[in-house]
């Protein structure tokens, strides 16, 4: 099937009436759309740069990091865009404004790199899935912009293991009258064969596809989801391909699809659509990424299933409960005997067509050793400063012991990550990045006096910087709530003139917004008006962030605002993803019905 420009999918279309909860909290442009390259000739007799092996491909929407081969981030990056401009024509966004920040991916040379780095996915998670199907991508809603990472190596799902036989070829009869095996020199060689192994690769290209897919959604169209739906949104388009220039094809079936639904068995709907599978124990029938994408591949082609999808989605986007949600969704015993001769049928898949310079190939530069040094700690950056919390009175032994395991594994990989960012800004004092990653570690961290510090260097290498301003301003309001209560109302006036000049250097920048309205909600007062209003911008620009969402809800619900207040936590609340705030958003929830 052939999609040609503009044409939407009607069940994709369904999405645009879920309530898009972030776009109307007055939208501001956040993030550049262009790049400026500048060329030159380094003057006589200065000293060559030192140059790393990073490099960084910008988009329109993207910024991709990756180590080692440019041609194949070229190819990434482009990718990447071409599933934007895809997506944007399937839910009629081609041309419309973009308020929201580019998302920041980081590709990384093999799974041992990745592993190494110790990120554990605390706003996003997937399945659960069985053993057999492992996920090496983390994907963090930043309140100050997404950041998403994976590495360039396929994966291999391993369903059943075979049994190592001994081929041996080029045989010779033996003296006795045999078989034997013949002598090295001889030609002779021993080849290893599995016999019976159900086995197939899963592509790093298609996972970080449709780990954006996702974030797509998220970002443009934010709403509470059902986790499987999200999921089988992103597998829908991990088979992404281009194979010519202008062409996109989406939507075919995934490489081992018919094994894997042999395999995993007939997994229950109405366990899905009521949740129930996301805390099933049982080893079978599984519930597999690819029943998630047979699930939502089914209905995204099927006009049969266009509005029942509309209507379902909206009613889990509107907070209902998971059954009053299904019912919406029809006769889900019709849904589950089709998704039952899906596996044997001929899928469907399509292919658009579009003028190629619509997507313009990405801007590659090279990173210098100092830019280099801080991509890692950038993207560690959220898993670090999140500490788990101290065992609450009561718990029982046992537990508190595990708790205080973990909170210690974290608060020292913490301190190595704020002990390598103090190493690479003295390596590099004149790196502006180096100081800037620095100063938001040790403020994110509870450092406020190394934080103005870093902020303060900072300010040396940028006088009137937005971020510089911003993070000392932070590092003055977390010194005053904490210092005598004589000097905070000083110290807190200080703080926001620093933040105020920071907005007025980069007004559309989401940290001064933020910290603009944590100088008041971390001392304990009522926010201003304009507060708010900064805190709902930097909302619009960053849909995806739970945190910010938190703060916007708590803010409106003080307001006596319970329907924009519903809207700003009812993603958070009642979305797909346990994240740290979800407990929060929940309580604010039930308090917009008094």
């Amino acid at each position: 099937m052939t999609r040609i420009l503009l044409r939407a999918s009607a069940a994709l279309l369904a999405l645009s009436s879920v309530a898009a909860t972030a776009q109307s909290l007055s939208p501001g442009k956040v993030g550049d759309n262009g790049s400026i390259v500048v060329t030159g000739t380094r003057p006589t007799g200065a000293k060559p740069i030192p140059m790393s092996d990073w490099h960084v491909a910008e988009t329109d929407h993207l910024l991709v990091f990756s180590k080692g081969d440019q041609k194949r981030l070229t190819r990434i990056a482009h990718n990447l865009e071409k599933l934007h401009f895809l997506l944007s024509v399937l839910l009629n966004r081609v041309d419309e404004p973009d308020e929201t920040i580019k998302l920041g991916v980081t590709l990384f040379g093999d799974t041992a790199d990745f592993d190494h780095l110790g990120l554990k996915n605390l706003r996003w998670q997937q399945g659960p899935y069985p053993k057999h199907f492992p996920s090496q991508l983390y994907y963090d809603p930043r309140e100050d912009g997404a950041v998403l990472a994976t590495t360039h190596t396929d994966q291999k799902i391993l369903l059943q293991q075979g049994l190592l036989l001994a081929s041996i070829s080029n045989l010779q009869p033996s003296a006795d009258g045999g078989m034997g095996q013949s002598m090295a020199g001889a030609g002779g060689a021993v080849e290893n064969a599995r016999v019976g192994e159900i086995s197939f690769p899963v592509s790093a290209d298609g996972r970080l596809y449709s780990g954006f897919a996702q974030h797509y959604l998220l970002t443009y169209f934010p709403a509470a989801y059902p986790r499987w739906y999200l999921d089988g949104f992103g597998e829908i388009f991990a088979t992404l391909s281009t194979p010519e220039d202008g062409a996109i094809e989406y939507g075919r079936a995934p490489e081992g699809f018919r094994d894997v639904m042999e395999w995993s068995g007939r997994y229950g709907l109405t366990d899905v659509l009521n949740g129930r599978y996301l805390s099933d124990k049982r080893d079978w029938p599984a519930w597999t990424p690819y029943q998630a994408w047979a699930l939502s591949h089914l209905l995204f082609f099927s006009e049969e299933w266009k509005a029942p999808l509309s209507r379902y989605l909206a009613a889990v986007a509107s907070g209902a409960a998971p059954g009053e949600a299904a019912a919406r969704l029809g006769d889900v015993g019709k849904l589950q005997r089709e998704l039952a001769t899906y596996k044997g049928s001929k899928v469907p898949f399509e292919r658009m067509t579009y003028p190629a310079d619509r997507v313009p190939p990405p801007i590659v530069r090279q990173l210098k050793q100092s830019e280099a040094g801080f991509v890692r700690g950038k993207l560690e950056l959220g898993a670090r400063v999140e500490i788990p919390p101290a065992p609450p009175p009561g718990t029982d032994a046992e537990t508190a012991q595990r708790i205080e395991k973990a909170r210690s594994k974290a608060l020292a990989a913490r301190a190595d990550w704020l002990e390598r960012l103090q190493r690479n800004a003295a390596r590099y004092p004149a790196e502006l990045e180096a100081q800037l990653l620095l100063a938001e570690g040790e403020c994110r961290s509870g450092n406020p006096q190394a934080c103005l510090a870093a902020a303060d260097r900072a300010l040396a290498l940028a006088p009137n910087g937005a971020s510089a301003l911003a993070w000392r301003g932070i590092a003055l309001a977390q010194q005053a709530v904490a210092g005598p209560a004589s000097e905070r109302n000083a110290g807190l006036r200080a703080a926001r003139a620093a933040i105020v000049r920071a907005n007025r250097a980069d007004t559309e920048a989401v940290l001064p917004l933020l910290g603009y309205y944590r100088t008041f909600a971390e001392a304990g007062e009522t926010p201003s008006a304009a507060a708010v209003d900064g805190l709902a911008k930097a909302v619009a620009v960053v849909p995806s962030a739970p945190a910010s969402r938190v703060l916007l809800g708590e803010a409106l619900v003080t307001r006596r605002q319970p329907k924009e207040a519903r809207k700003a936590l009812l993603p958070v609340a009642k979305g797909a993803y346990e994240s740290p705030e979800r407990a929060k958003a929940r309580a604010l929830l039930e308090a917009t019905k008094n």
